[in-house]
């Protein structure tokens, strides 16, 4: 069996939800506290023992690949200026991970983006980790998905239980066994109508697939959303080979959206050296008799 070594992070996205601001700047560029999310998602995938990275990126996504290359001005005036806490946080970003970039030239959905890193990939099974969940965990969500492949010799998909109400916001796993934390997937839907799935276990943006993948997205079919979607390619790898599902381990956060960004940076914030000053301030905004409106 082939070590999972190398890793896709499609980050093509249009960042509607985000506009204004992604208007000129990636959504993966955004911040939580000082690191951009994407950052997060690299160093998961680093931390899983990841060699290799490829990054698939659309038009003005150029921020990404200067995020991650050398800044020479940058780190000769911080050394010169004696900034060492802050040079190395320039240089660890620099020096993370093997990294490469891949244009998707139109966003045709999930399932393009991966198929677009297929020559990256050739013959070998490979991790893919989506920018909109960032997991906080002992062990990285991703190795704890690899540790099932490297059991099963099975594609692995990374998945939580949602409300009901939530479903049709997500790809639902429907199973016919579960044993501790692994479940054997038996169907897999995209964003289902409400009411037509008693499934509520969800899939969260962290796979482990083999390279039969790319065989079915080769015949770009379209999907839910007029888009070609991964989750139709991974049921009919699951038809032919078998798909399982794992509910890892760890908190994760949803910043694919702007409340979800917004308590992510909270939860970080309060994880921080700033935690004390964060408290004194927000039970200011509770007492204040300001605009601030909060219901009893």
């Amino acid at each position: 069996m082939k070590k999972i070594k190398k890793a896709i992070i499609p980050a093509a996205g249009l960042g509607s939800r985000f506009l204004p601001a992604t208007k000129a700047m990636p959504k993966e560029m955004l911040p939580i506290l000082d690191k951009p999310t994407i950052q997060y998602i690299v160093e998961e995938a680093v931390a899983a023992g990841i060699e290799d990275i490829i990054i698939v990126t659309g038009k003005h996504k150029r921020a990404i690949e200067d995020h991650f290359d050398t800044q020479l001005e940058l780190e000769l005036n911080l050394k010169e200026k004696n900034k060492i806490e802050l040079l190395k946080k320039v240089e660890h970003s620099t020096n993370l991970a093997n990294i490469f970039y891949v244009r998707q030239k139109a966003p045709r959905g999930l399932g393009h983006a991966i198929w677009t890193a297929r020559q990256f990939i050739g013959d070998e099974p490979f991790a893919v980790l989506l920018g909109d969940d960032i997991v906080d965990a002992e062990v990285p969500a991703i190795k704890q998905l690899i540790d099932v492949y490297e059991t099963t010799g099975k594609s692995v998909i990374g998945a939580k239980t949602v409300s009901k109400d939530d479903t049709e916001r997500y790809g639902i796993i429907e199973f016919s066994e579960k044993h501790e934390r692994t479940y054997r997937v038996e169907n897999l839907i995209e964003k289902p109508q409400l009411g037509t799935t008693e499934s509520q276990l969800a899939i969260m943006g962290r796979y482990v697939l083999t390279p039969e993948i790319f065989k079915y997205l080769e015949a770009q079919e379209i999907g839910t959303g007029g888009e070609i979607q991964l989750t139709d390619s991974i049921q009919k790898v699951n038809t032919s080979s078998g798909v399982y599902a794992y509910d890892f381990d760890g908190n994760r956060y949803d910043v694919g959206d702007k409340i979800g960004f917004v308590k992510t940076t909270l939860e970080y914030a309060l994880q921080s050296e700033m935690k004390e000053e964060l408290i004194i301030y927000m039970k200011e905004l509770l007492n204040a008799d300001s605009k601030i409106k909060l219901d009893k």
